[in-house]
């Protein structure tokens, strides 16, 4: 195993970033008790920062070992495409027209399942956004989807007083089925996308090989959440479905955000898309709510940082994935997720050269079902600890936490994937 000591650096400052990332409940707790630097402790305590701090570090070390040009070549090449379409998603999806018209379609379907089964509203609502949401992913991409989900959990679940079952639980749950949801196309979840060109698979593909096993696992972990949390579910008190939009509104946010899917490699476009659409709810405010800008950029440094610092980690990552079987690789891409972007490893693995079909199917298969464990395993997971976090006791989400609410629907995930 070949590396130069910036690589081995690089990987060092990585692994202190992510035990940073299970250590920012800490961080949270000194800012509480130490006046003196409370700033800075609630900083490190903010989970979006955590990545984008340590590539700052990176950068000043590769300075330092080697030159200021030697770093910013090496910032330069890196693609922050993802990032920056994640911001701009999460600006449009998060919006209100785009949040009324979800809402509506999830509280028709949600009559008709009501009428049918005779079930409460709140249970029925919280199964839907669990299971139909991330397979909407899909068509709008994993990140959409997240934003989406996360608020209409926000209003239908997180904004009560909630047990830290039901609110883990359901975080848990939500990022597994993101995770999942977006592989029944080639375009919509991050790994699959990073793979999709190089090994020529189509969508018809992805749906042949991902989408039945996919959906199954989506709705066996939203049922069993359902059924878990039912009696915690407090009855909604408003019904998004009656609020009055101009159906024009609906109609521009909706081309903008179709827009903006579209252009998801063009980062040129995606971003002009975006500003112009910052003017157009600017000119038109009257039926628009605040765009959440500031989460949207968090959500964006984290993923950038994690861009840096994932750059410089195929030294030991990928040789690890050239000598592991097609069922080892499953196995093996699952638990690396936890620990890097799973578009980063899927990435890694399509330069390995001569591999079977069985190798990659296992490689983006494991990357998917453990796309949940961790803030860092996916790339819409901050979208969500953005959206939802201010719910959570001290305004942090315990990596602990969250890696144990995850395992259950993982380990769904995995019976799933591997026997059908």
């Amino acid at each position: 195993m070949n590396f130069t000591p910036t690589e081995l650096g690089a990987s060092i400052i990585f692994a202190i970033a992510v035990l940073h990332t299970f250590s920012t409940s800490y961080f949270e707790s000194l800012a509480k008790n130490s006046s003196k630097h409370a700033g800075l402790w609630h900083l490190l305590g903010e989970v979006e920062i955590v990545f984008g701090f340590w590539a700052a570090v990176l950068i000043i070390y590769m300075w330092l070992a080697n030159d200021l040009s030697t770093a910013k070549n090496y910032a330069n090449q890196r693609n922050f495409t993802e990032p920056l379409f994640v911001f701009a998603i999460m600006v449009v999806a998060g919006s209100k027209p785009i949040l009324g018209i979800s809402g509506q379609i999830l509280h028709a379907l949600g009559r008709g399942v009501q009428a049918v089964l005779r079930t409460k509203q709140a249970p029925t609502l919280y199964f839907l956004t669990l299971s139909i949401t991330p397979l909407l992913g899909s068509l709008i991409t994993e990140p959409a989807a997240m934003t989406l989900a996360a608020f209409l959990l926000r209003d239908l679940v997180y904004r009560h007083k909630c047990s830290n079952a039901l609110l883990f639980g359901t975080l848990g749950v939500l990022f597994v089925n993101i995770s999942i949801g977006g592989t029944l196309t080639n375009f919509a979840a991050p790994p699959v996308l990073m793979v999709a060109s190089t090994w020529e698979w189509t969508s018809a593909f992805m749906f042949a090989n991902f989408g039945l096993e996919s959906c199954i696992a989506i709705f066996i972990n939203a049922m069993a959440c359902t059924l878990i949390f039912h009696r915690q579910l407090i009855e909604p008190k408003s019904n998004l479905a009656r609020e009055k939009m101009p159906i024009t509104t609906t109609l521009v946010h909706l081309l903008f955000l179709a827009g903006i899917v579209g252009c998801a490699h063009d980062p040129v476009l995606f971003m002009w898309l975006l500003l112009f659409f910052i003017g157009y709810t600017t000119a038109y405010p009257k039926h628009q709510s605040p765009l959440i800008l500031r989460e949207a950029l968090l959500v964006g440094f984290f993923l950038a940082g994690l861009v840096v610092l994932g750059g410089l980690q195929g030294w030991w990552l990928q040789p690890i994935l050239e000598n592991l079987s097609p069922t080892a690789v499953f196995y093996g891409s699952l638990v690396l997720t936890a620990i890097t972007d799973n578009a980063a490893l899927t990435y890694l693995g399509s330069l390995v050269s001569g591999t079977s079909p069985e190798f990659k199917l296992a490689l983006v298969g494991g990357a998917v079902a453990g796309g949940g464990l961790t803030v860092i395993a996916n790339a819409p997971n901050p979208a969500g600890i953005a959206i939802l976090r201010s719910h959570f006791p001290n305004a942090t989400v315990s990596a602990g936490w969250l890696l144990i609410a995850a395992l259950p629907p993982t380990f769904v995930t995995i019976l799933v994937y591997r026997l059908l």
